[in-house]
């Protein structure tokens, strides 16, 4: 069945291969004006004029702005099916030499934007009764911490508890959740990324004790095991997520090598939150279920 999907951050890697497989699948695809400068070059990514991507011009910053944006969707289509938060930011570099609205920019891209992208849509996925939200986040949020990842790390863990939390208040609204956890190792993602803006004492850290610090680690990480066409697997695994019939989504979906322990750290905390859930006597929340 055609669905009505959002995509955030369609301008990264994981966004515009996700919307291509999206659109490949028969599904009517909206992303943001400003973060895909030419929904045209996705339309003949995903395969010419047989498949349905849409711009829409909306920012993620604006919560006036991204609810005027659904508003339009909802209208043209009489429903909203699902939402995938991409937006992210990936910054690199020692924590202390972030300041403070630098700290505030990256949340508000990497957690703040799906809060209010959330608030403006599910009225909308709890009126049907059904939906499903879709949340990328990083093994960083629960792996070992590496050094100078602090600053994202503590982001995406945000992002993925509210994820969490989110689950559970609207699993009885026939609301689903899937949690996309793609790995954080790999030097080149932190090559790429943004850096303190406290040039100083990122210096200061570059040259003390900690001058070999990113050296060593960034050297043992080109060691691991590659992750060839990770982006390509977890797109397609996102377009088989909104395939799945309801209530055979998974919660939460590892990709790429668990050298940093992600997976295992996750397994523990699903149980013990299942676990206290039975206890309390809320288990239904653990799985959504359609209303009416």
């Amino acid at each position: 069945m055609n669905k009505v999907i959002i995509v955030t951050g369609a301008a990264n890697s994981i966004g515009r291969a996700t919307c291509r497989k999206l659109a490949q699948a028969g599904h009517t695809v909206y992303v943001s004006m400003q973060e895909t400068e030419g929904h045209d070059e996705l339309g003949e990514e995903a395969g010419g004029h047989d498949v349905d991507v849409r711009t829409i011009a909306f920012d993620i910053a604006s919560e006036a702005s991204v609810s005027s944006a659904i508003d339009a969707i909802v209208a043209e289509n009489n429903r909203l099916d699902v939402i995938v938060h991409n937006a992210r930011q990936v910054v690199y570099g020692p924590a202390e030499a972030f300041t403070p609205d630098q700290l505030a920019e990256l949340y508000d891209t990497n957690v703040l934007s799906a809060q209010r992208l959330n608030r403006a849509a599910l009225p909308q996925l709890r009126k049907q009764g059904q939906g499903l939200l879709v949340w990328i986040t990083s093994s960083s949020a629960r792996g070992a911490s590496l050094p100078f990842l602090a600053a994202y790390a503590s982001s995406k863990a945000a992002l993925d508890a509210l994820a969490l939390g989110y689950a559970g208040e609207l699993a009885r609204w026939g609301v689903e959740t899937t949690i996309v956890v793609p790995s954080a190792l790999g030097p080149g993602h932190y090559i790429r990324s943004g850096r303190p803006r406290d040039t100083v004492r990122a210096e200061e850290y570059a040259d003390g004790p900690t001058a070999d610090v990113s050296e060593i680690a960034l050297s043992a990480l080109a060691q691991l095991p590659a992750q060839d066409r990770t982006v390509q697997n977890i797109a397609t695994a996102i377009a088989g997520i909104v395939d799945m019939p309801f209530g055979q989504r998974p919660l939460r979906v590892h990709f790429g090598p668990d050298d940093d322990g992600a997976a295992m750290v996750s397994a523990v905390v699903e149980s013990v939150r299942a676990e206290l859930l039975r206890r309390i006597g809320l288990e239904d929340i653990l799985r959504p279920a359609l209303i009416g």
